[in-house]
């Protein structure tokens, strides 16, 4: 990510077009933000995120004041605040509505199984929140029980949010978990998708491990939720979190989970 307050702004713009571009933000929805020294640089209230310009972008301090520009910040951004609170390695954040994610959302299903090795490897499993009320202080709490582990997640019939170390890479993950959701519905039309095997999810956690492009924090590889240690899959015995690092312990954990698929 440049360090250029010029180029920052044209990156942040660039997300912006994108967003809107791509159908996943309508009229004035969603909402973009970027960490700048002590302040973080964040889309106004009530504008298109296509038509957005570098006059129209704000700079709000840790407490949402705005400290540049003109107009007012988003009703959304203390949810915004509340994950770089919670995560001092996040310094982008991307919210918006992708119709596919928002779908699953919606309708109460979390993007938690291990399907395609490209989300394992890069993603891992997308959590879904407990329904927070917009603009009120329901979703930053909401938000705070699951941010810490995974970089992707689903806001109860609202939308989605991803995190990241630079703008771009956040955008991708939202561009991700879309595709992502976009997947699992056709697949659902066709009889359903088929799930990869434990062995088979290790044998990518491995690669993760030494993947540059594994994101920060990405989160359960084996199905489960991190945040409150219960299995989304009733029949997924693997647990909760691994033992170690050593690939011969996850061998062996692996070995005695099969037992029970």
């Amino acid at each position: 990510m440049p360090n250029d307050s010029s180029e920052i702004r044209r990156a942040f713009l660039e997300v912006c077009h994108r967003i809107y571009a791509k159908g996943f933000a309508a009229a004035n929805d969603g909402n973009v933000s970027y960490r700048v020294g002590d302040n973080f640089l964040a889309t106004p209230t009530g504008f298109c995120k296509g038509d957005l310009r570098n006059d129209d972008l704000i700079i709000i301090d840790r407490e949402g004041k705005v400290v540049e520009g003109k107009y007012k910040p988003s009703s959304e951004l203390p949810m915004h605040l509340e994950i770089y609170r919670q995560r001092p390695d996040v310094n982008a954040v991307v919210h918006a509505h992708p119709p596919y994610c928002t779908g699953f959302a919606t309708a109460g299903i979390p993007l938690d199984r291990c399907v395609l090795p490209e989300v394992v490897m890069t993603i891992g499993s997308v959590p879904l929140t407990r329904y927070g009320t917009p603009s009120t202080e329901e979703i930053p709490q909401a938000i705070r029980e699951v941010i810490k582990t995974c970089d992707a997640l689903l806001l109860a019939n609202h939308g989605a949010v991803t995190v990241s170390d630079n703008l771009l890479d956040a955008y991708f993950k939202m561009e991700r978990i879309e595709h992502y959701a976009h997947i699992l519905f056709i697949a659902r039309q066709l009889g359903g998708e088929i799930q990869l095997s434990p062995e088979q999810v290790t044998r990518l956690y491995e690669l993760r491990r030494k993947s540059p492009q594994r994101g920060l924090n990405p989160g359960c590889f084996t199905c489960e939720q991190y945040f409150n240690g219960e299995c989304s899959m009733e029949s997924c015995p693997l647990p909760v979190k691994p033992p170690g690092d050593s690939m011969e312990e996850w061998v062996k954990v692996v070995k005695e989970a099969k037992k029970h698929f």
